[in-house]
């Protein structure tokens, strides 16, 4: 039987078949880890909630906002609700491992609803000056549990003899949403501003940003309009956004990263497929007298053609297959130290699907210049060459 020869002519040449695998893998790999970082920096985007509004200093982000402002814009037809967040930048073991950020204790659970509380109490980060409440990811890397303390050192905010800040964790919570995700930390942002006035820290008095939840029915575009012209001739301007701008933005800081991952994804991709395309070039060429073979004892040019694209598409799954695998197999490490960067990182089933899919569209388009060859070849040719 002619398919014999496909696991034959394989296993023929068994260091080139190891490096065109070997390859591929490293290539599909690539590919997935590429695409899960593509997903996760739009994951905020795509699953922002249209009835949330951001309003931030028009100068810049890391400009804060005075504190009457929240008065002033609760004060708008079309606002339910305002909360705080206020980034709060501290290091925990000497490094920056997770976000950190203030945020009204009474309001941040009403604005943020796909935040639910699984372990302790909520009501607790209203009654402990000093409480917070973290994400599930965030607890099970560092193994912290309903009434732990967590010692920050402070960097934007310092203490005295950089004595560090304290916060009690009274409540874990998971989220149904990309856009909050479970590597942060939230605290009460008036434990942060007592502290401040107390001079008991050391740090600018104000607001990151405020949040504002929409009333139902309202048209976002018109609150948000209404809000920049409130402040337009204040002693800050105002920009406000939807949620989904606002992420947007936050992924635009980072420059065209987007961009220089699709680029870089390119370029593995045009890479494998001449390394893989070269090795079947080559197996054809090694493969013309055997194919004479075959179409002397009578077999057709289609089994030429078949057993070619066969041989390709087999190296390709192979090494597709195990490079879904080795993505799969980091997914916790690699999600692990880049969470703060991408906290979404999971090789989910369409990516694991995506990489397969360009190891097979390999395959077939490098086997078919070789395959169209042997199709071609007659008997006679096949049999005088010397390849």
């Amino acid at each position: 039987m002619p398919w014999i020869l496909l696991v034959k002519n394989i296993a023929a040449h068994p260091f080139r078949t190891f490096l065109t695998i070997g390859s591929l893998i490293v290539a599909v790999f690539l590919l997935c880890f590429l695409k899960t970082a593509l997903v996760s920096l739009q994951a905020g985007v795509n699953s922002s909630a249209s009835n949330r509004l951001i309003v931030q200093s028009a100068v810049s982000l890391f400009v804060d906002l005075p504190l009457n402002y929240q008065t002033k814009i609760e004060g708008i037809d079309g606002v339910d609700e305002v909360c705080k967040f206020q980034w709060f930048g501290g290091l925990y073991r000497d490094q920056m491992q997770f976000a950190q950020f203030g945020i009204d204790a009474d309001r941040f659970l009403s604005a943020y609803p796909e935040v639910n509380v699984i372990a302790g109490d909520a009501k607790d980060l209203e009654a402990r000056r000093t409480a917070c409440i973290i994400g599930t990811k965030m607890a099970d890397a560092f193994g912290f549990q309903v009434g732990d303390t967590i010692p920050i050192q402070g960097t934007i905010f310092t203490r005295p003899e950089n004595e560090p800040w304290v916060f009690d964790v009274v409540a874990i919570y998971e989220s149904t949403s990309p856009n909050v995700d479970e590597n942060t930390m939230f605290f009460r942002w008036d434990y942060l501003d007592e502290t401040l006035e107390a001079g008991s820290a050391y740090g600018p008095r104000g607001v990151g940003v405020y949040v504002i939840k929409l009333a139902t029915g309202a048209d976002g575009t018109a609150v948000a309009r209404t809000v920049d012209e409130r402040f337009a001739n204040d002693s800050q301007r105002v920009q406000t956004t939807t949620e989904a701008e606002f992420q947007r933005q936050f992924v635009s800081m980072l420059g065209s990263v987007p961009t220089f991952l699709s680029s870089i994804g390119g370029g593995v991709l045009f890479a494998i497929f001449l390394a893989v395309l070269n090795t079947m070039l080559m197996a054809g060429r090694e493969r013309t007298r055997d194919l004479g073979v075959l179409k002397a004892l009578g077999f057709g040019n289609a089994v030429a053609f078949t057993l070619l694209i066969l041989e390709s598409l087999l190296i390709c799954t192979i090494g597709g297959a195990l490079g879904v695998g080795l993505a799969k197999l980091t997914e916790a490490p690699l999600g692990s130290g880049l969470r703060m960067i991408l906290p979404t990182y999971v090789i989910g089933s369409e990516t694991a699907i995506f990489g397969m899919g360009l190891a097979l569209g390999i395959g077939v388009v490098a086997g078919l210049a070789p395959a169209w060859r042997a199709a071609g070849l007659k008997p006679v040719d096949a049999l005088r060459s010397e390849a």
